[in-house]
C-alpha cells in the first residue's frame, strides 16, 4: 500500500476550511494567504508550495481553473472551489464591485435577457459636480449623439463580463441578492436597477427592454415608488431622467399617485427617452421624446 501523502492526510480538513469561506471564487494570492493561514493546522511542511497545492486540489477535482480573457490582451486567473456562478466569476474582476443593470434586472426576475452577459459596476472615485445650469441646447446636443459604452469586456467559457466605472455613490442600493446558484451577490436592488436602467437603456436591451422591465415590476409588485424617488434624489442626476422614469411607469400601470410625484419634481425641459434616437414622436404629458411604439 503507497503512502499517503501530507496533502491526502489534509484532504477532509482542507475541504472543511474551503466549505467556511463565504466565497467560492479564489484568485492566487487569496489562495496563497489561505495556504499561509491554514498550514500549521493542516501540518502541511514548507515544501508544499502554492503550485502543489493547487495541482493536488485539481487532482481531486475540487478545485477548477477559469481564464478571464479580455479584448485588450489581459488574462485573468481564477479558481472555482467545487461551483460557482458566473457572476460570482466576474464580480471578482474588481474589488468592492457589484452587479448592475442588465444583471441585476435578471436576478430580480424583470428580464429574461442576460444570461450570458454579466454587467459588473466599479464606481469611479469622487467627482465634483459639474458648474453651470442644464439648458435645452445642451439637452439636445447631448442625446442626440450616440451614448458611450464600456469596451473593457472580459470572455471566459460562454459569457461577457463587461467592466462598467459607474458614477461614485457609495454603493447606493447595492444589496445581496441570491442567484439560482444559491449565492447571495451584490447587486443593485429593484429601485436602483431601475433608475439605472432608464439613464443607460444600452445595458438592458433597449428601451423596449427597459419598458419591459418596468411592467414586470409594476405585475409583480416589487417596486417601492417612495424609495425609488428617494433613491433618485441621492443620485443626484444632472439631467431629468425623472421625465423618462415617469413615461416607462406610466406605460407599465403604475398609479396616479406615483406618476404625480414624479411630476412634482417638475418639467422644465424637454427630454429624450435615450441618445441617438431616431423617428422620435414627442410625449406632451412628460416633456420627452421617445420612439413611435413604445
Amino acid at each position: 500500500m503507497s503512502r499517503r501523502t501530507k496533502l491526502q492526510l489534509a484532504a477532509s480538513l482542507i475541504a472543511q476550511a474551503f466549505q467556511a469561506e463565504s466565497g467560492r471564487v479564489y484568485s492566487r494570492p487569496a489562495l496563497t494567504a489561505m495556504l499561509k493561514r491554514y498550514r500549521e493546522a493542516w501540518q502541511l511542511p514548507a515544501s508544499v508550495g502554492l503550485a502543489r497545492f493547487i495541482q493536488f486540489l485539481q487532482d481531486s477535482k475540487q478545485l477548477s481553473v477559469v481564464r478571464l480573457s479580455a479584448d485588450t490582451g489581459e488574462v485573468v486567473t481564477r479558481y472555482v472551489w467545487e461551483q460557482a456562478s458566473p457572476q460570482a466569476v466576474a464580480l471578482t474582476l474588481r474589488p468592492s464591485a457589484y452587479l448592475s443593470h442588465g444583471t441585476a434586472a435578471r436576478l430580480h426576475g424583470l428580464t429574461d435577457q442576460f444570461a450570458k452577459v454579466i454587467y459588473v459596476n466599479k464606481e469611479q472615485s469622487p467627482k465634483p459636480p459639474p458648474r453651470g445650469a442644464l439648458t435645452q441646447e445642451a439637452i439636445d446636443r447631448a442625446f442626440k449623439g450616440q451614448q458611450r459604452a464600456s469596451t473593457y469586456v472580459f470572455h471566459f467559457d460562454i459569457y461577457r463580463a463587461v467592466l462598467l466605472s459607474g458614477k461614485n455613490t457609495g454603493a447606493l442600493g447595492v444589496e445581496d441578492v441570491p442567484t439560482p446558484e444559491g449565492e447571495f451577490l451584490p447587486a443593485t436592488n429593484v429601485e436602483r436597477t431601475l433608475i439605472d436602467l432608464t439613464v443607460r437603456p444600452n445595458y438592458a436591451g433597449g428601451v423596449e427592454e427597459v419598458l419591459g422591465a418596468f411592467r414586470r415590476a409594476h405585475e409583480q409588485e416589487k417596486v417601492d415608488v417612495a424609495k425609488l424617488l428617494q433613491t433618485l434624489g441621492q443620485l443626484n442626476y444632472v439631467y431629468p431622467y425623472h421625465q423618462a422614469l415617469g413615461f416607462y411607469m406610466e406605460r407599465a400601470g403604475f398609479s396616479e399617485e406615483a406618476l404625480a410625484s414624479l411630476k412634482a419634481l417638475g418639467l422644465h425641459h424637454d427630454f429624450y427617452l435615450a441618445y441617438g434616437l431616431k423617428g422620435l414622436v414627442y410625449d406632451a404629458g412628460w416633456r420627452l421624446h421617445h420612439p413611435r411604439g413604445l
